[in-house]
């Protein structure tokens, strides 16, 4: 099988794979732009385990673009395919939407209250305003528009004279057992689900009645559903007779001249491959066992007189803080919503990073904050010289395209720190303005925009996806409890923190503070490390942080105390600290 080999080296993955293409585009197709593809099912929400068969063709698309060739990435919206399912937790759908399985999806009605004409458009329009937004550049197809309008003629008279061959093929297959698979292990049901693909794997092959095998499924002409029986087909006249086996109507046409039926997906695919001369193609997980749309496609693409594309096969793409987002949404996140919370530079980011055969998770808890460090330190590497070849690389990748650079925000101060304002303030935009000027009291931010979009992103982050018990709420008035029984020592420590504030108010000026406040009274210089420091200064620390929180929200922990501090102002802080 043409499948490109998957190296755990950790050289520049998009670089490999653009080689093999560019090597195989000018065997197969020389002079011509190299095709690349992607197929989505707009049956639901494209989720972010749906990106992946975008983002790992776009990546090697503009990797070639930018050697200079020409190339199509096209997006095969696959909108002719059945509604199989009612998807749970989509807004404005209920049960009676079950009368419409069997139809193609373009003709099934949006959910109440779209501006768009059926429920094909409805979600395919998200995905496309996230992949503008990602940079993602292709040509999208709709195979309804493609069937419905008989461009595909030639090729299904083609299957249909040639299926005892294609039969032949799928036999092959149909008796063996798929080896069982080695499970990832997943959060919760709707992990589960993002994990299982288009569903167009399990489709079936044909029929295989009494009267024959037959590629091809037409559309009622009554209830416009795919439940019908193909009874008979001439290969001289073309005339095909079906019967419904949802509604009882039965019809004769002439295939020749009918545009209201597609290919099974096991003999479309590889039709369309040959079709449009793809060169590369990624396949999820469910198109990796034996029989699979994708092992068989290359053995069917030959009678359409193509070869099969190669490509990775793409492991799966997990979520981090699902369990709350599918208990409030019922569903799984997709690169919108993603795109709330992050900047675009970061989600290319994470499918660039790893190896299309390497699963990893996009955050929406706290390991948000953790990634977006990361990013940050990555971002300063590059910067000095200092970052590795291969991080180097995705960090290109990840900043821009062949078209330019992606808007980024001028001044990217840390997520956990927006994230901690934007909690603080409630979004108060002008005391998000203040706390963040004091950020770095030498370059005061002139105006909020110079922090954005990543400062919205953080509000958002907090404003969806931390729970309101989590919340900082800074107290009103003094705990005047707390402060009367503080010894003489917990009373000295807030003594120092409040005499010094005035000296250190930035955000690196209160971080050495704040923790030298317990080194001082141990009776160590403010600046003293860790290593010259006895074990139990920690502890001191410890306990210190828990008074200043408590203090201030109330609670035993909350945002970084430098951040929590310069949110709160000076003035509020001496008050809520008894001074």
């Amino acid at each position: 099988m043409p499948i490109v080999a998957q190296s755990t080296e950790t050289t520049d993955w998009v670089s490999r794979f653009a080689d093999e293409v560019i090597e195989e585009s000018e065997r197969r197709a020389p002079g011509k732009p190299v095709v690349v593809a992607s197929g989505l099912s707009p049956s639901g929400p494209i989720h972010l385990g749906n990106l992946r068969e975008v983002m790992t063709p776009h990546l090697v698309a503009d990797e070639i673009r930018r050697r200079g060739h020409q190339v199509r990435h096209l997006i095969s919206w696959d909108d002719y395919d059945r509604y199989r399912k009612v998807p749970a937790g989509v807004e404005g759908v209920d049960e009676t939407w079950s009368e419409h399985i069997g139809k193609p999806l373009t003709s099934v009605p949006a959910p109440k209250g779209s501006p768009y004409p059926n429920w094909s458009e409805h979600f395919k329009a998200t995905m496309v305003e996230s992949l503008a937004e990602l940079g993602v550049a292709f040509d999208g197809i709709s195979q309804t528009e493609q069937y419905t309008s008989g461009v595909y003629r030639e090729q299904i008279l083609h299957a249909m004279k040639h299926r005892g061959d294609i039969d032949a093929i799928l036999d092959q297959y149909r008796t063996k057992k798929a080896p069982a698979k080695k499970q990832q292990k997943a959060v919760d049901e709707a992990e589960l689900e993002a994990a299982e693909g288009s569903g167009a794997a399990a489709e079936d092959d044909g029929s295989t009645g009494s009267a024959g095998y037959f590629p091809y499924k037409p559309f009622c002409g009554n209830c416009e559903k795919d439940l019908t029986t193909v009874t008979s087909y001439d290969d001289d006249s073309t005339e095909l007779t079906y019967a419904c086996t949802a509604c009882g109507f039965s019809e004769t046409v002439r295939l020749s001249e009918f545009n209201r039926g597609k290919l099974v997906w096991k003999v479309d695919w590889p039709m369309r491959w040959a079709y449009e001369g793809v060169i590369f193609e990624p396949s999820g997980v469910d198109h990796s066992s034996p029989g699979s749309s994708f092992q068989v496609g290359g053995q069917i693409v030959g009678i359409f007189g193509g070869k099969q594309p190669i490509g990775p096969m793409y492991a799966f793409v997990g979520i981090s803080g699902m369990a709350k987002m599918s208990s409030s949404r019922g569903g799984v996140p997709t690169p919108a919503d993603a795109l709330k919370i992050m900047e675009p530079q970061l989600l290319r980011w994470l499918y660039a990073r790893r190896r299309p055969n390497q699963s990893f998770k996009v955050a929406f808890d706290q390991e948000i904050q953790r990634l977006y460090d990361e990013w940050d330190r990555l971002d300063a590497k590059v910067a000095d010289g200092s970052a590795l070849p291969a991080d180097i690389a995705a960090h290109s990748r990840a900043v821009g395209t062949a078209g330019g650079a992606l808007p980024r925000t001028p001044r990217p101060l840390p997520y956990r720190t927006l994230a901690s304002v934007a909690d603080i303030t409630g979004g108060h935009a002008d005391q998000a303005l203040r706390i963040l000027s004091d950020f770095d009291p030498a370059h005061p931010l002139a105006s909020l925009d110079e922090a954005r979009p990543r400062y919205d992103k953080a509000e958002a982050w907090i404003s969806l996806h931390v729970p309101a018990d989590q919340r900082t709420i800074v107290r009103t008035e003094p705990d005047e409890e707390l402060l009367k029984s503080l010894d003489e020592q917990g009373r000295q420590s807030l003594r120092l923190l409040v005499d010094g504030l005035a000296d250190h108010w930035s955000l690196d000026g209160l971080t050495h503070h704040v923790y030298g406040v317990p080194k001082v009274q141990a009776g160590f210089p403010a600046d003293a490390t860790p290593k010259e420091l006895p074990a139990e200064i920690k502890t001191a620390q410890r306990s210190f942080f828990a008074l200043l929180y408590h203090l201030l929200v109330g609670r035993d922990t909350g945002p970084r105390l430098p951040t929590l501090l310069l949110a709160v102002g000076q003035e509020r802080v001496r008050r809520l600290l008894g001074d």
